[in-house]
């Protein structure tokens, strides 16, 4: 993979903003893909519709996943990713609003890496934003087949 690039899946303008400048304060300066449904992020994933040119082998780096999304839902997408070979060990990160144990239980069921609340708190928000890409990004070592 030639660039550690970051699908952000987020509906909310303000959650998407919120989470943009906590990757800059951070200084992580990868590349953010910003997928504002569930499914333009599995057109972007699987390289279809408006990214049919993109190459599908270039898988990002972590998928940052809203849960409440349009069209498709994120635990749906989240499935439709661990059930494709070539997306199955994507690192998924479900970061959401949702504190409840069903979205909980379900994003873990459905394969998720990690689930992260949503801080209200712009500067609990940074540092949990910075923490993530500390950790996806730097320290975590992919497996050999995922991107």
């Amino acid at each position: 993979m030639s660039e550690r690039v970051i699908l952000l899946v987020e509906d909310n303008e303000s959650d998407e903003e919120l989470t943009l400048r906590a990757l800059k304060k951070s200084n992580i300066g990868n590349k953010v893909v910003v997928a504002r449904d569930g499914s333009e992020a599995l057109d972007y994933l699987f390289a279809r519709g408006a990214y049919a040119t993109r190459d599908p082998g270039d898988l990002p780096q972590v998928v940052l996943l809203d849960l409440n999304l349009p069209k498709i839902g994120g635990l749906e997408v989240l499935r439709a990713i661990r059930a494709n070979q070539h997306t199955a060990l994507l690192p998924v990160v479900i970061l959401t609003s949702s504190k409840e144990d069903k979205d909980l239980a379900g994003g873990y069921e459905s394969g998720a890496n990690s689930y992260i609340v949503k801080p209200v708190d712009f500067a609990q928000f940074a540092e949990a934003v910075r923490q993530l890409g500390m950790y996806w990004l730097v320290l975590n070592e992919r497996p050999p087949s995922a991107g």
